[in-house]
Protein backbone atom coordinates (compact mmCIF):
# COMPACT_ATOMS: atom_id res chain seq x y z
CA UNK A 1 0.00 0.00 0.00
CA UNK A 2 1.16 3.59 -0.81
CA UNK A 3 0.94 6.33 2.45
CA UNK A 4 -2.31 7.87 0.93
CA UNK A 5 -3.62 4.02 1.29
CA UNK A 6 -2.21 4.08 4.57
CA UNK A 7 -3.65 6.80 5.71
CA UNK A 8 -7.03 6.51 4.68
CA UNK A 9 -7.27 3.07 6.24
CA UNK A 10 -6.00 4.22 9.29
CA UNK A 11 -9.33 6.47 10.02
CA UNK A 12 -11.63 3.66 9.92
CA UNK A 13 -13.26 3.64 13.42
CA UNK A 14 -15.95 1.22 14.88
CA UNK A 15 -17.95 4.12 16.37
CA UNK A 16 -20.08 4.11 14.13
CA UNK A 17 -20.73 1.24 12.30
CA UNK A 18 -20.80 -0.98 15.76
CA UNK A 19 -22.99 1.90 17.01
CA UNK A 20 -25.21 0.79 14.25
CA UNK A 21 -24.83 -2.98 14.48
CA UNK A 22 -25.89 -2.69 17.88
CA UNK A 23 -28.92 -0.65 16.99
CA UNK A 24 -30.14 -2.88 14.73
CA UNK A 25 -29.27 -5.93 16.44
CA UNK A 26 -32.75 -4.61 18.37
CA UNK A 27 -35.30 -4.37 15.91
CA UNK A 28 -36.56 -6.62 12.78
CA UNK A 29 -36.41 -5.31 9.69
CA UNK A 30 -38.63 -6.80 7.22
CA UNK A 31 -41.65 -4.87 6.56
CA UNK A 32 -41.28 -1.69 5.07
CA UNK A 33 -42.21 0.39 7.96
CA UNK A 34 -39.44 -1.01 9.92
CA UNK A 35 -36.68 -0.88 6.82
CA UNK A 36 -37.70 2.57 6.52
CA UNK A 37 -36.93 2.90 10.20
CA UNK A 38 -33.70 1.19 9.62
CA UNK A 39 -33.02 3.69 6.40
CA UNK A 40 -33.87 6.40 8.42
CA UNK A 41 -30.72 5.92 10.88
CA UNK A 42 -28.14 4.75 8.31
CA UNK A 43 -29.57 8.81 6.87
CA UNK A 44 -29.25 10.28 10.28
CA UNK A 45 -25.36 8.78 11.12
CA UNK A 46 -24.60 9.86 7.60
CA UNK A 47 -25.52 13.42 8.15
CA UNK A 48 -24.21 13.81 11.17
CA UNK A 49 -20.99 13.44 9.49
CA UNK A 50 -22.10 15.88 6.57
CA UNK A 51 -22.33 13.30 4.29
CA UNK A 52 -24.84 14.53 1.37
CA UNK A 53 -27.38 11.58 1.00
CA UNK A 54 -30.64 11.28 -1.59
CA UNK A 55 -33.17 9.57 0.09
CA UNK A 56 -35.31 7.60 -2.95
CA UNK A 57 -38.81 6.24 -2.37
CA UNK A 58 -39.67 3.55 -5.21
CA UNK A 59 -42.65 1.50 -5.35
CA UNK A 60 -41.84 -2.15 -4.86
CA UNK A 61 -44.08 -5.02 -5.40
CA UNK A 62 -43.17 -7.10 -2.03
CA UNK A 63 -44.36 -10.28 -0.27
CA UNK A 64 -44.37 -10.14 3.62
CA UNK A 65 -44.41 -13.81 5.39
CA UNK A 66 -46.43 -14.30 8.33
CA UNK A 67 -47.27 -17.24 10.31
CA UNK A 68 -47.23 -20.95 9.52
CA UNK A 69 -47.42 -24.76 10.12
CA UNK A 70 -48.29 -28.06 9.00
CA UNK A 71 -50.58 -30.31 10.33
CA UNK A 72 -50.89 -34.22 10.41
CA UNK A 73 -51.17 -37.03 11.98
CA UNK A 74 -53.26 -35.18 15.01
CA UNK A 75 -50.01 -33.11 15.59
CA UNK A 76 -49.01 -29.20 14.76
CA UNK A 77 -45.47 -28.87 13.16
CA UNK A 78 -43.71 -25.85 13.03
CA UNK A 79 -43.04 -23.96 9.94
CA UNK A 80 -41.69 -20.54 8.10
CA UNK A 81 -43.33 -19.63 4.54
CA UNK A 82 -41.34 -18.21 2.13
CA UNK A 83 -41.56 -14.83 0.54
CA UNK A 84 -43.90 -15.43 -2.06
CA UNK A 85 -45.76 -18.52 -1.10
CA UNK A 86 -49.47 -18.24 -1.87
CA UNK A 87 -51.85 -17.08 1.47
CA UNK A 88 -53.06 -20.22 2.92
CA UNK A 89 -54.20 -18.65 5.91
CA UNK A 90 -57.33 -21.09 5.64
CA UNK A 91 -55.62 -23.82 5.08
CA UNK A 92 -54.78 -26.46 2.01
CA UNK A 93 -55.28 -30.27 2.70
CA UNK A 94 -53.85 -33.09 0.58
CA UNK A 95 -52.00 -36.00 0.17
CA UNK A 96 -47.93 -35.53 1.24
CA UNK A 97 -45.53 -37.32 -0.95
CA UNK A 98 -42.09 -37.88 -0.31
CA UNK A 99 -39.21 -37.21 -2.75
CA UNK A 100 -35.58 -37.32 -2.00
CA UNK A 101 -33.05 -35.15 -2.80
CA UNK A 102 -29.49 -34.43 -1.46
CA UNK A 103 -29.30 -31.83 0.92
CA UNK A 104 -26.98 -29.32 -0.68
CA UNK A 105 -23.25 -29.14 0.52
CA UNK A 106 -21.90 -25.63 -0.93
CA UNK A 107 -23.32 -22.47 -1.83
CA UNK A 108 -23.07 -23.24 -5.15
CA UNK A 109 -26.13 -25.90 -5.04
CA UNK A 110 -28.33 -24.26 -2.58
CA UNK A 111 -30.78 -22.59 -4.53
CA UNK A 112 -30.49 -25.12 -7.85
CA UNK A 113 -33.73 -27.56 -8.60
CA UNK A 114 -33.87 -30.34 -7.20
CA UNK A 115 -34.41 -33.25 -9.43
CA UNK A 116 -32.55 -35.46 -12.19
CA UNK A 117 -34.07 -34.02 -15.58
CA UNK A 118 -34.23 -37.48 -15.89
CA UNK A 119 -36.17 -38.50 -13.73
CA UNK A 120 -40.05 -39.17 -14.27
CA UNK A 121 -42.26 -38.57 -11.21
CA UNK A 122 -45.12 -36.46 -12.40
CA UNK A 123 -47.52 -39.19 -11.92
CA UNK A 124 -46.39 -39.15 -8.06
CA UNK A 125 -46.33 -35.19 -7.60
CA UNK A 126 -49.19 -34.12 -9.36
CA UNK A 127 -52.48 -32.49 -7.29
CA UNK A 128 -50.01 -33.60 -3.76
CA UNK A 129 -48.45 -31.69 -1.90
CA UNK A 130 -44.65 -33.21 -1.80
CA UNK A 131 -42.13 -32.31 0.55
CA UNK A 132 -38.45 -32.80 -0.51
CA UNK A 133 -35.01 -31.91 1.62
CA UNK A 134 -33.96 -28.48 1.31
CA UNK A 135 -34.26 -24.66 1.34
CA UNK A 136 -37.83 -23.72 -0.03
CA UNK A 137 -35.77 -22.39 -2.65
CA UNK A 138 -37.24 -20.81 -5.85
CA UNK A 139 -35.51 -23.70 -7.95
CA UNK A 140 -37.20 -26.40 -5.96
CA UNK A 141 -40.80 -24.65 -5.78
CA UNK A 142 -40.59 -24.06 -9.79
CA UNK A 143 -39.58 -27.31 -10.31
CA UNK A 144 -42.43 -29.51 -8.57
CA UNK A 145 -44.99 -26.92 -9.50
CA UNK A 146 -43.87 -27.60 -13.42
CA UNK A 147 -44.42 -31.21 -12.24
CA UNK A 148 -48.52 -30.86 -11.09
CA UNK A 149 -47.61 -30.53 -7.06
CA UNK A 150 -50.31 -27.82 -5.43
CA UNK A 151 -47.92 -27.71 -2.02
CA UNK A 152 -44.57 -27.99 -1.75
CA UNK A 153 -42.42 -28.08 1.74
CA UNK A 154 -39.08 -28.30 2.22
CA UNK A 155 -36.88 -29.91 5.14
CA UNK A 156 -33.78 -27.64 6.17
CA UNK A 157 -30.98 -29.36 7.28
CA UNK A 158 -30.72 -28.51 11.22
CA UNK A 159 -32.91 -27.98 13.65
CA UNK A 160 -33.58 -24.25 12.87
CA UNK A 161 -35.85 -23.02 9.98
CA UNK A 162 -34.46 -20.69 7.72
CA UNK A 163 -36.49 -17.78 5.96
CA UNK A 164 -36.45 -17.02 2.30
CA UNK A 165 -37.95 -16.48 -1.28
CA UNK A 166 -39.53 -18.86 -3.33
CA UNK A 167 -39.87 -16.64 -7.01
CA UNK A 168 -37.95 -16.94 -9.67
CA UNK A 169 -38.77 -13.65 -10.57
CA UNK A 170 -35.48 -10.61 -10.16
CA UNK A 171 -37.32 -7.85 -8.66
CA UNK A 172 -40.62 -6.33 -9.36
CA UNK A 173 -42.32 -8.74 -11.62
CA UNK A 174 -42.92 -7.24 -15.19
CA UNK A 175 -45.94 -8.41 -17.84
CA UNK A 176 -43.73 -11.18 -19.36
CA UNK A 177 -42.44 -12.43 -15.73
CA UNK A 178 -45.72 -12.88 -14.23
CA UNK A 179 -46.04 -16.20 -15.26
CA UNK A 180 -43.67 -17.40 -13.44
CA UNK A 181 -45.03 -16.02 -10.18
CA UNK A 182 -45.60 -18.86 -7.75
CA UNK A 183 -48.67 -20.67 -7.62
CA UNK A 184 -47.98 -22.74 -4.64
CA UNK A 185 -48.16 -22.94 -1.10
CA UNK A 186 -44.63 -23.34 0.22
CA UNK A 187 -43.35 -23.81 3.54
CA UNK A 188 -40.32 -24.97 5.14
CA UNK A 189 -40.04 -27.43 8.29
CA UNK A 190 -36.62 -28.21 10.02
CA UNK A 191 -35.12 -31.56 9.58
CA UNK A 192 -36.64 -33.45 12.40
CA UNK A 193 -39.80 -32.42 11.80
CA UNK A 194 -39.11 -33.38 8.59
CA UNK A 195 -38.12 -36.72 8.96
CA UNK A 196 -41.95 -37.14 10.76
CA UNK A 197 -43.05 -35.83 7.90
CA UNK A 198 -41.50 -38.36 5.66
CA UNK A 199 -43.00 -41.53 7.74
CA UNK A 200 -46.46 -40.02 7.32
CA UNK A 201 -45.87 -39.96 3.48
CA UNK A 202 -44.63 -43.05 3.41
CA UNK A 203 -47.87 -44.57 4.71
CA UNK A 204 -49.91 -42.34 2.70
CA UNK A 205 -50.83 -39.53 4.92
CA UNK A 206 -52.67 -36.67 4.38
CA UNK A 207 -52.02 -33.15 5.62
CA UNK A 208 -52.54 -30.00 6.08
CA UNK A 209 -50.48 -26.74 5.32
CA UNK A 210 -51.10 -23.15 6.73
CA UNK A 211 -49.50 -20.16 5.64
CA UNK A 212 -50.38 -16.38 6.05
CA UNK A 213 -49.30 -13.96 3.21
CA UNK A 214 -49.19 -9.73 2.85
CA UNK A 215 -48.16 -9.04 -0.63
CA UNK A 216 -48.71 -6.21 -2.62
CA UNK A 217 -47.38 -3.01 -3.77
CA UNK A 218 -44.95 -0.82 -1.06
CA UNK A 219 -43.29 2.22 -0.90
CA UNK A 220 -39.80 2.03 0.52
CA UNK A 221 -36.98 4.46 0.84
CA UNK A 222 -33.73 4.15 -0.10
CA UNK A 223 -30.86 6.49 0.24
CA UNK A 224 -27.78 7.37 -2.16
CA UNK A 225 -24.79 8.82 -1.21
CA UNK A 226 -23.22 10.18 -4.26
CA UNK A 227 -19.16 10.63 -3.67
CA UNK A 228 -17.61 13.11 -6.54
CA UNK A 229 -14.58 12.56 -8.17
CA UNK A 230 -12.21 15.07 -9.24
CA UNK A 231 -10.71 13.98 -12.49
CA UNK A 232 -13.77 12.00 -14.29
CA UNK A 233 -16.56 12.80 -12.12
CA UNK A 234 -18.56 11.43 -13.97
CA UNK A 235 -17.23 7.90 -13.97
CA UNK A 236 -18.06 5.63 -10.89
CA UNK A 237 -17.90 2.97 -8.67
CA UNK A 238 -21.35 1.58 -7.19
CA UNK A 239 -20.98 -0.21 -3.76
CA UNK A 240 -24.34 -1.57 -2.43
CA UNK A 241 -25.61 -3.77 -0.23
CA UNK A 242 -29.46 -4.53 1.31
CA UNK A 243 -30.82 -3.01 4.65
CA UNK A 244 -33.69 -5.01 4.70
CA UNK A 245 -33.14 -8.96 6.95
CA UNK A 246 -35.03 -11.34 8.13
CA UNK A 247 -35.61 -10.60 12.26
CA UNK A 248 -32.54 -8.69 13.46
CA UNK A 249 -30.60 -10.13 10.19
CA UNK A 250 -27.29 -8.75 11.99
CA UNK A 251 -24.31 -10.86 10.24
CA UNK A 252 -27.08 -10.56 7.42
CA UNK A 253 -26.98 -7.70 6.64
CA UNK A 254 -26.37 -5.15 9.46
CA UNK A 255 -22.70 -5.91 9.51
CA UNK A 256 -22.79 -4.93 5.92
CA UNK A 257 -24.83 -1.63 6.10
CA UNK A 258 -22.60 -0.53 8.86
CA UNK A 259 -19.45 -1.36 6.50
CA UNK A 260 -20.85 0.94 3.83
CA UNK A 261 -22.06 3.53 6.21
CA UNK A 262 -18.34 3.63 6.90
CA UNK A 263 -16.68 3.77 3.81
CA UNK A 264 -19.18 6.41 2.72
CA UNK A 265 -18.12 8.54 5.95
CA UNK A 266 -14.06 8.02 5.16
CA UNK A 267 -14.41 8.60 1.63
CA UNK A 268 -16.85 11.84 1.79
CA UNK A 269 -13.93 12.97 4.29
CA UNK A 270 -11.72 12.44 1.74
CA UNK A 271 -13.57 13.55 -1.42
CA UNK A 272 -10.63 15.81 -2.56
CA UNK A 273 -8.65 12.61 -3.51
CA UNK A 274 -10.99 10.59 -5.39
CA UNK A 275 -10.27 10.72 -8.65
CA UNK A 276 -13.31 8.77 -10.30
CA UNK A 277 -17.08 9.52 -7.88
CA UNK A 278 -18.12 6.28 -5.69
CA UNK A 279 -21.82 6.03 -5.38
CA UNK A 280 -23.25 3.67 -2.74
CA UNK A 281 -26.77 2.54 -1.78
CA UNK A 282 -28.73 0.31 0.67
CA UNK A 283 -31.27 -1.72 -1.21
CA UNK A 284 -35.11 -2.14 0.22
CA UNK A 285 -36.66 -5.33 -1.12
CA UNK A 286 -34.50 -7.66 -0.43
CA UNK A 287 -35.64 -10.60 1.26
CA UNK A 288 -39.05 -9.89 0.61
CA UNK A 289 -38.65 -8.89 -3.36
CA UNK A 290 -36.10 -11.09 -5.09
CA UNK A 291 -33.84 -7.82 -4.97
CA UNK A 292 -36.39 -5.58 -5.70
CA UNK A 293 -34.46 -2.57 -4.18
CA UNK A 294 -31.12 -3.25 -6.55
CA UNK A 295 -33.61 -4.23 -9.94
CA UNK A 296 -35.78 -0.84 -9.24
CA UNK A 297 -31.96 1.60 -9.49
CA UNK A 298 -31.00 -0.52 -12.21
CA UNK A 299 -33.99 -0.05 -14.23
CA UNK A 300 -34.34 3.76 -12.83
CA UNK A 301 -30.48 4.41 -13.82
CA UNK A 302 -29.91 1.87 -16.44
CA UNK A 303 -28.48 4.19 -19.42
CA UNK A 304 -26.29 6.27 -16.63
CA UNK A 305 -25.15 2.60 -15.39
CA UNK A 306 -24.39 2.11 -18.90
CA UNK A 307 -22.76 4.86 -19.37
CA UNK A 308 -21.01 5.61 -16.40
CA UNK A 309 -20.23 3.02 -13.70
CA UNK A 310 -17.26 1.47 -14.19
CA UNK A 311 -17.45 -1.46 -11.49
CA UNK A 312 -20.12 -2.87 -8.74
CA UNK A 313 -19.60 -4.26 -5.46
CA UNK A 314 -21.72 -5.86 -3.52
CA UNK A 315 -21.51 -5.90 0.30
CA UNK A 316 -23.30 -8.55 2.33
CA UNK A 317 -22.60 -10.46 5.38
CA UNK A 318 -18.75 -9.14 6.25
CA UNK A 319 -17.46 -9.35 9.62
CA UNK A 320 -19.25 -12.29 11.21
CA UNK A 321 -17.37 -14.36 13.65
CA UNK A 322 -14.87 -16.83 12.97
CA UNK A 323 -14.86 -15.55 9.18
CA UNK A 324 -11.37 -15.49 8.54
CA UNK A 325 -10.35 -16.51 5.34
CA UNK A 326 -11.53 -15.29 2.02
CA UNK A 327 -13.02 -18.53 0.66
CA UNK A 328 -15.76 -18.97 -1.94
CA UNK A 329 -15.02 -15.16 -3.15
CA UNK A 330 -17.76 -14.09 -5.78
CA UNK A 331 -15.56 -12.29 -8.45
CA UNK A 332 -15.88 -11.80 -12.41
CA UNK A 333 -12.63 -13.52 -13.88
CA UNK A 334 -11.09 -9.82 -14.82
CA UNK A 335 -11.13 -8.67 -11.38
CA UNK A 336 -9.12 -11.50 -9.77
CA UNK A 337 -5.99 -10.04 -9.66
CA UNK A 338 -7.26 -7.19 -8.60
CA UNK A 339 -8.97 -7.78 -5.30
CA UNK A 340 -6.17 -10.68 -4.69
CA UNK A 341 -3.92 -7.49 -4.25
CA UNK A 342 -6.24 -5.72 -2.37
CA UNK A 343 -6.80 -9.16 0.13
CA UNK A 344 -3.43 -9.64 0.77
CA UNK A 345 -3.01 -6.35 1.42
CA UNK A 346 -5.66 -5.76 4.38
CA UNK A 347 -5.55 -9.08 5.71
CA UNK A 348 -2.57 -10.83 4.24
CA UNK A 349 -4.88 -13.99 3.06
CA UNK A 350 -4.69 -15.99 -0.09
CA UNK A 351 -7.83 -15.69 -2.27
CA UNK A 352 -10.18 -18.02 -3.74
CA UNK A 353 -12.12 -16.79 -5.98
CA UNK A 354 -15.77 -18.29 -7.86
CA UNK A 355 -18.04 -17.49 -10.33
CA UNK A 356 -20.81 -14.99 -9.08
CA UNK A 357 -23.73 -16.97 -8.35
CA UNK A 358 -27.53 -15.71 -9.41
CA UNK A 359 -28.09 -13.90 -5.83
CA UNK A 360 -27.01 -11.09 -3.57
CA UNK A 361 -28.09 -7.60 -5.49
CA UNK A 362 -26.23 -8.97 -8.99
CA UNK A 363 -29.12 -6.54 -10.72
CA UNK A 364 -26.16 -5.45 -13.08
CA UNK A 365 -25.33 -8.40 -15.41
CA UNK A 366 -27.52 -7.53 -18.29
CA UNK A 367 -26.57 -3.97 -18.40
CA UNK A 368 -22.73 -5.39 -18.62
CA UNK A 369 -20.57 -4.25 -15.15
CA UNK A 370 -17.44 -5.67 -13.88
CA UNK A 371 -18.50 -7.22 -10.59
CA UNK A 372 -16.95 -8.34 -7.43
CA UNK A 373 -17.92 -9.43 -3.85
CA UNK A 374 -20.86 -10.53 -2.78
CA UNK A 375 -20.87 -12.75 0.07
CA UNK A 376 -17.65 -11.63 2.44
CA UNK A 377 -14.97 -13.44 4.63
CA UNK A 378 -16.23 -16.91 5.77
CA UNK A 379 -14.89 -20.11 7.95
CA UNK A 380 -12.96 -21.96 7.02
CA UNK A 381 -14.23 -25.50 6.05
CA UNK A 382 -12.77 -27.32 8.76
CA UNK A 383 -14.08 -25.66 11.52
CA UNK A 384 -17.73 -25.75 9.65
CA UNK A 385 -17.20 -29.48 9.77
CA UNK A 386 -15.79 -29.27 13.57
CA UNK A 387 -19.03 -27.47 14.23
CA UNK A 388 -21.28 -29.61 12.35
CA UNK A 389 -22.37 -26.70 10.12
CA UNK A 390 -24.14 -27.28 6.83
CA UNK A 391 -24.08 -24.93 3.84
CA UNK A 392 -25.82 -21.68 4.26
CA UNK A 393 -25.61 -18.40 1.71
CA UNK A 394 -24.00 -15.84 4.49
CA UNK A 395 -23.07 -14.55 8.08
CA UNK A 396 -19.53 -16.09 7.65
CA UNK A 397 -20.93 -19.33 7.13
CA UNK A 398 -22.74 -19.23 10.53
CA UNK A 399 -25.84 -21.69 10.32
CA UNK A 400 -27.80 -18.35 11.90
CA UNK A 401 -28.25 -17.23 8.58
CA UNK A 402 -31.88 -16.13 7.62
CA UNK A 403 -33.35 -17.11 11.46
CA UNK A 404 -33.90 -15.20 14.73
CA UNK A 405 -30.56 -16.69 15.41
CA UNK A 406 -28.91 -14.36 13.45
CA UNK A 407 -28.51 -11.88 16.86
CA UNK A 408 -25.09 -9.86 18.20
CA UNK A 409 -22.84 -12.37 18.70
CA UNK A 410 -22.77 -13.37 15.23
CA UNK A 411 -20.57 -10.17 14.63
CA UNK A 412 -17.22 -9.84 15.48
CA UNK A 413 -15.80 -6.41 16.09
CA UNK A 414 -12.37 -7.38 14.34
CA UNK A 415 -13.46 -9.00 11.51
CA UNK A 416 -15.94 -6.22 10.98
CA UNK A 417 -12.62 -3.34 11.03
CA UNK A 418 -10.63 -5.69 8.86
CA UNK A 419 -13.66 -6.47 6.19
CA UNK A 420 -14.17 -2.51 6.33
CA UNK A 421 -10.85 -1.79 5.46
CA UNK A 422 -11.02 -4.17 2.60
CA UNK A 423 -13.87 -2.66 1.32
CA UNK A 424 -12.74 1.04 1.52
CA UNK A 425 -9.05 -0.13 -0.42
CA UNK A 426 -11.09 -1.97 -2.92
CA UNK A 427 -13.31 1.00 -3.95
CA UNK A 428 -10.90 3.69 -3.16
CA UNK A 429 -8.00 1.71 -5.46
CA UNK A 430 -11.14 0.90 -8.37
CA UNK A 431 -11.74 4.70 -8.25
CA UNK A 432 -8.42 5.77 -8.57
CA UNK A 433 -6.87 3.70 -10.96
CA UNK A 434 -5.29 5.09 -14.20
CA UNK A 435 -6.08 2.21 -15.98
CA UNK A 436 -9.35 0.11 -14.51
CA UNK A 437 -8.32 -2.68 -12.96
CA UNK A 438 -10.16 -5.45 -14.97
CA UNK A 439 -7.79 -7.90 -17.04
CA UNK A 440 -10.25 -9.23 -19.76
CA UNK A 441 -7.32 -11.82 -20.42
CA UNK A 442 -8.22 -14.02 -17.44
CA UNK A 443 -11.71 -13.79 -19.12
CA UNK A 444 -10.88 -15.13 -22.23
CA UNK A 445 -9.16 -17.91 -20.53
CA UNK A 446 -12.27 -18.73 -18.32
CA UNK A 447 -14.09 -19.01 -21.86
CA UNK A 448 -11.38 -21.58 -23.48
CA UNK A 449 -11.79 -23.57 -20.42
CA UNK A 450 -15.51 -23.80 -20.91
CA UNK A 451 -15.57 -24.18 -24.39
CA UNK A 452 -13.27 -27.17 -23.68
CA UNK A 453 -15.41 -28.22 -21.00
CA UNK A 454 -18.55 -28.61 -23.04
CA UNK A 455 -16.73 -29.83 -26.24
CA UNK A 456 -15.58 -32.68 -24.44
CA UNK A 457 -19.12 -33.04 -22.97
CA UNK A 458 -20.93 -32.25 -27.09
CA UNK A 459 -17.83 -35.36 -28.22
CA UNK A 460 -18.71 -36.00 -31.83
CA UNK A 461 -22.50 -34.44 -31.78
CA UNK A 462 -21.79 -30.76 -32.14
CA UNK A 463 -18.81 -28.94 -33.00
CA UNK A 464 -17.54 -25.59 -31.11
CA UNK A 465 -14.88 -24.53 -33.08
CA UNK A 466 -16.12 -21.48 -34.02
CA UNK A 467 -16.39 -20.14 -30.69
CA UNK A 468 -13.23 -21.49 -29.80
CA UNK A 469 -11.69 -19.60 -32.97
CA UNK A 470 -13.46 -16.59 -32.05
CA UNK A 471 -11.92 -16.61 -28.44
CA UNK A 472 -8.55 -17.55 -29.28
CA UNK A 473 -8.70 -14.45 -31.57
CA UNK A 474 -9.85 -11.98 -28.56
CA UNK A 475 -7.41 -13.18 -26.34
CA UNK A 476 -4.79 -12.60 -28.97
CA UNK A 477 -6.07 -9.08 -29.41
CA UNK A 478 -5.88 -8.97 -26.26
CA UNK A 479 -2.65 -9.58 -25.51
CA UNK A 480 -1.84 -6.79 -27.97
CA UNK A 481 -4.10 -3.89 -26.51
CA UNK A 482 -2.68 -4.80 -22.36
CA UNK A 483 1.07 -4.56 -24.08
CA UNK A 484 0.19 -1.81 -25.49
CA UNK A 485 -1.15 0.05 -22.43
CA UNK A 486 2.31 -1.05 -20.65
CA UNK A 487 4.09 0.86 -22.81
CA UNK A 488 2.46 3.89 -23.16
CA UNK A 489 1.36 4.02 -26.63
CA UNK A 490 -2.45 3.37 -26.05
CA UNK A 491 -3.20 6.25 -23.50
CA UNK A 492 -5.43 5.78 -20.52
CA UNK A 493 -8.37 7.05 -21.43
CA UNK A 494 -8.39 5.21 -24.70
CA UNK A 495 -7.90 1.75 -22.64
CA UNK A 496 -10.52 2.26 -19.95
CA UNK A 497 -13.65 3.37 -22.36
CA UNK A 498 -12.52 -0.11 -23.92
CA UNK A 499 -12.51 -1.60 -20.90
CA UNK A 500 -15.48 -0.73 -20.06
CA UNK A 501 -16.85 -1.19 -23.21
CA UNK A 502 -15.56 -4.92 -22.93
CA UNK A 503 -17.68 -5.50 -19.95
CA UNK A 504 -20.77 -4.35 -21.91
CA UNK A 505 -20.10 -7.28 -24.23
CA UNK A 506 -18.38 -10.07 -22.60
CA UNK A 507 -20.55 -10.00 -18.98
CA UNK A 508 -23.78 -10.71 -20.65
CA UNK A 509 -22.80 -13.23 -23.07
CA UNK A 510 -21.52 -15.01 -19.56
CA UNK A 511 -23.68 -14.30 -17.21
CA UNK A 512 -26.99 -13.63 -18.75
CA UNK A 513 -29.83 -15.39 -21.29
CA UNK A 514 -32.38 -12.10 -21.37
CA UNK A 515 -32.05 -9.28 -23.33
CA UNK A 516 -30.11 -6.45 -22.04
CA UNK A 517 -31.80 -4.66 -19.70
CA UNK A 518 -34.54 -7.27 -18.74
CA UNK A 519 -33.09 -9.57 -15.60
CA UNK A 520 -32.88 -13.16 -15.54
CA UNK A 521 -34.67 -15.36 -13.49
CA UNK A 522 -32.94 -16.22 -9.97
CA UNK A 523 -31.82 -19.38 -10.82
CA UNK A 524 -28.11 -20.69 -11.60
CA UNK A 525 -26.94 -19.20 -14.95
CA UNK A 526 -23.75 -21.69 -16.45
CA UNK A 527 -21.10 -20.05 -18.11
CA UNK A 528 -21.06 -18.78 -21.55
CA UNK A 529 -25.33 -20.24 -21.06
CA UNK A 530 -25.83 -19.88 -25.15
CA UNK A 531 -23.98 -23.14 -25.31
CA UNK A 532 -24.42 -24.82 -21.86
CA UNK A 533 -26.71 -27.33 -23.57
CA UNK A 534 -23.81 -28.95 -24.91
CA UNK A 535 -23.33 -29.96 -21.59
CA UNK A 536 -26.94 -31.84 -21.19
CA UNK A 537 -27.38 -33.41 -24.86
CA UNK A 538 -27.44 -36.52 -23.11
CA UNK A 539 -30.57 -35.78 -21.72
CA UNK A 540 -32.09 -35.03 -25.18
CA UNK A 541 -32.54 -38.19 -26.66
CA UNK A 542 -34.71 -39.15 -30.43
CA UNK A 543 -36.08 -36.23 -31.51
CA UNK A 544 -35.51 -33.87 -28.32
CA UNK A 545 -31.38 -33.76 -29.57
CA UNK A 546 -32.16 -31.92 -33.00
CA UNK A 547 -34.24 -29.47 -30.97
CA UNK A 548 -30.68 -29.28 -28.32
CA UNK A 549 -28.55 -28.94 -31.01
CA UNK A 550 -30.82 -26.36 -33.01
CA UNK A 551 -30.39 -24.43 -29.52
CA UNK A 552 -26.43 -25.22 -29.95
CA UNK A 553 -26.20 -24.18 -33.50
CA UNK A 554 -28.16 -20.31 -32.63
CA UNK A 555 -26.64 -19.73 -29.18
CA UNK A 556 -23.28 -20.29 -30.73
CA UNK A 557 -24.29 -17.81 -33.61
CA UNK A 558 -24.84 -14.95 -30.58
CA UNK A 559 -21.65 -16.44 -28.80
CA UNK A 560 -19.53 -15.63 -31.84
CA UNK A 561 -20.82 -12.62 -33.11
CA UNK A 562 -20.55 -10.99 -29.32
CA UNK A 563 -16.77 -12.27 -29.22
CA UNK A 564 -16.14 -10.62 -32.91
CA UNK A 565 -17.72 -7.28 -31.66
CA UNK A 566 -15.08 -7.50 -28.52
CA UNK A 567 -12.17 -8.09 -30.75
CA UNK A 568 -13.78 -5.31 -32.70
CA UNK A 569 -13.42 -3.25 -30.07
CA UNK A 570 -9.72 -4.16 -29.22
CA UNK A 571 -8.22 -3.77 -32.44
CA UNK A 572 -9.86 -0.01 -32.89
CA UNK A 573 -7.48 0.81 -29.74
CA UNK A 574 -4.89 -1.73 -31.19
CA UNK A 575 -4.39 0.87 -34.26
Amino acid sequence: MNELEEALLSEVSLDEPWGLVESFSTFKREHPADVDRGMEEVVARLRAHGVEVKVHQPKLYLSLPGEARVEAGGKTFRAKPPAYSVDARDGLEGELVYIGANQADDIDTIFDKKLDPTRDVRSMIEGKIVMSEGYASPGMIAQFEELGAIGVIGINPGIDIHWGICTSIWGTPDLDDLPRKPNVVSVAVNNPDGQELIEIAKAGGRIKLFAEMEEGWFSSKLPEVFIPGNKEPEKYVLLHGHLDSWDVGVGDNATGDATMLEVARVLWKNRDKLDRSVRIAWWPGHSTGRYAGSTWFADAFAIDLEENCVAQVNCDSPGCRWATEFLNLSRMSEADAFIAKAIEDVAGKPTFGERPHRAGDYSFNNIGISSYFMLSSTMTVAMREEKGYYAVGGCGGNIAWHTENDTLEIADKEILQRDIKLYLLSVFRNANAEILPFDWRATTSEFLETIGTYQQQAGDRFDLSASKQATEELHAALEAFYSGVSSGSIAPAVANAVIQDLARILVPINFTREARFRHDPALTVPPLPTISTAAELDYHKGEGEGFALTQLTRGQNRLVSALRQAKREVERANG
